[in-house]
């Protein structure tokens, strides 16, 4: 479906207030890529003293990132009639809500927040964005996806810049989704490095891990194209191949021989991987969706299993075609 433009928004290029939810790493990275580019920006988390609506009420654009867990929370504490028309809502938040049933698709972080802001329009910003690499000045490039066009291209003008390039989409759905379900591979490649089975092994296990990725996600109705861009094939490749990724710390610290706990205790922030293998499993269970690579993350992350048996189960299916 093609994007549609707003009668609120027109994109603008005069600097603009943003307010920014979360102060984590992405977050500050996010304050810091608007304040270059000559914006008002504004940062509120829950140990803020400024209240949450009090920051909002002025911004133009308001941008999420807080961990997934969290989302519900801070909509929650939103009043949708005190803030201005015109105001564009991004989620920056890669993950999926545990609060699915049978009849409904993977509630979403954009999702929630269209729900509660039903009159605004909503932007979804995912890619392959390492926050230490964008905070260093290294070159860098973002998706911004929503159904509303100027909204979108608010977003781009107003994030881009000669080391941060921002493209825009209509396929919301799927760039939310590469960017969510990339995590629970790079769990699983990064306990591939951890058992040091060489680079073989892992072009696979990423070759295989995008296949599925695209299989749950067109099964939901995202355009399978969406999958090679920056929010699919470029985060995955970013996170599969950098120590600076979270989830792929979760598979690696696992491959030697830590527990869980004791690998999350130690990450400076939160492991959406985690959480979206969960999700994940539940609704292709439900759904009868292959999910051969996540299957095994979710029984190495409860503890069912050892590293070298998930790889053993994996290279142990039944033979088939590539593709099929």
């Amino acid at each position: 479906m093609p994007l549609a433009h707003s009668s609120l928004l027109t994109p603008l290029s005069s600097p603009l207030t943003l307010a920014i939810l979360g102060a984590g790493a992405w977050g500050r990275t996010l304050a810091t890529l608007a304040k270059a580019r000559g914006h008002t920006v504004k940062i509120w988390s829950r140990q803020s003293q400024e209240r949450l609506q009090t920051v909002i009420e002025s911004a133009d654009i308001v941008i999420s990132a807080v961990s997934m867990k969290g989302v519900s929370a801070v909509v929650e504490r939103i009043q949708p009639d005190a803030i201005a028309p015109h105001t564009v809502f991004v989620t920056a938040t890669k993950g999926l809500t545990a609060d699915i049933s049978v009849e409904t698709v993977p509630l979403l972080p954009s999702q929630i927040w269209q729900a509660a802001l039903p009159t605004h329009p909503v932007v979804v910003l995912s890619g392959p964005n390492l926050s230490k690499e964008i905070q260093q000045g290294l070159p860098a490039a973002t998706v911004v996806a929503s159904r509303d066009l100027t909204a979108a291209e608010t977003v781009q003008t107003a994030l881009s810049s000669n080391a941060f390039r921002v493209y825009t989409n209509a396929d919301v759905l799927g760039v939310e989704l590469g960017g969510a379900l990339k995590n629970v591979i790079a769990i699983a490649v990064g306990a591939c490095d951890g058992l040091q089975l060489g680079t073989n092994a892992k072009a696979a296990l990423v070759t295989r891990g995008l296949a599925e990725i695209i299989r749950v996600g067109t099964y939901w109705g995202a355009k399978p194209e969406t999958f090679y861009g920056l929010s699919g094939l470029g985060d995955l490749l970013a996170t599969c191949n950098s120590a600076l990724s979270r989830n792929y710390q979760v598979g690696y610290g696992l491959a030697q021989g830590k527990s869980l706990s004791t690998v999350l205790d130690q990450l400076q922030g939160t492991a959406e991987g985690v959480n979206t293998t969960q999700v994940l499993i539940k609704l292709a269970n439900q759904r009868q969706i292959a999910v051969p690579i996540s299957h095994q993350v979710d029984r190495l992350l409860n503890g069912d299993i050892t590293p070298q048996a998930a790889v053993e189960a994996l290279m142990l299916r039944d033979y088939k075609p590539e593709t099929h």
